[in-house]
């Protein structure tokens, strides 16, 4: 769901606000999101090279 371009300003102005009141809180709080967003796409990413070996595999053996 959307937020509303209230909403979207509102929030806006809590994250300046929050930045000016307490610069490090607010990096760690943006830093908190990232590791999980990037390990989760090197997860997919291995996931899917494990799986085309184990499929290359596959039709080797089937092949020999």
């Amino acid at each position: 769901m959307a937020l509303s371009m209230e909403e979207q300003r509102i929030l806006t102005q809590i994250e300046v606000r929050l930045s000016e009141d307490d610069p490090r809180l607010a990096q760690r709080l943006a830093r908190l999101g990232a590791p999980r967003g990037r390990r989760r796409t090197v997860v997919l990413i291995v996931t899917a090279i494990a799986l085309v070996a184990a499929i290359a595999a596959g039709v080797a053996a089937a092949v020999l």
